[in-house]
């Protein structure tokens, strides 16, 4: 469900500016928005590199309260450039503590990369966020009919106190 994440903010009463540099995942974000009747909610499409959208809303001065990261594992920018997100997310983490207002409200950040456990997410965000943030790091899975848990990737949760 693309976009899901937005979908629950603006229905919490926040305003949304939803990134991905893949058209057709905004474009899919922006129907399930209408099909869970928020379409006159307060949600900017953003078609960019995260990169590059969070460098220039830096320049801008932009602060944000929230912030959820769903980078992918792997791809591949329209010149060329690589993602790997063992290699990107560190440096994409120190823009984003960079953009969080001065009392943020939370940073989420998931990985479908199951090579990432819990606790290297977590470290993640401890490195690169303020002093103040509290971090919980879990499993993501899917329980089959027999009761197995199938490892789907990790999540990293900071609040601030």
């Amino acid at each position: 469900y693309t976009g899901a994440a937005s979908v629950a903010c603006l229905k919490a009463g926040a305003s949304v500016c939803h990134v991905d540099s893949a058209k057709a995942m905004v474009e899919r974000a922006g129907e399930n928005v209408k099909l869970s009747g928020l379409e006159n909610a307060e949600m900017r499409y953003i078609i960019d590199d995260c990169f590059k959208f969070c460098q220039r809303e830096i320049r801008r001065g932009k602060h944000y309260d929230a912030i959820i990261l769903d980078p992918p594992s792997f791809g591949r920018g329209p010149n060329g450039e690589k993602w790997k997100i063992e290699e990107g997310i560190s440096e994409l983490m120190e823009l984003v503590s960079s953009l969080l207002s001065e009392n943020p409200l939370f940073v989420c950040l998931n990985s479908y990369t199951t090579g990432l456990q819990p606790t290297v997410m977590a470290n993640i965000l401890k490195l690169a966020l303020p002093k103040n943030a509290v971090i919980d790091a879990d499993e993501i899975g899917l329980q089959t009919e027999e009761g197995l848990i199938l490892p789907q990737g990790c999540t990293a949760f900071a609040t601030f106190v």
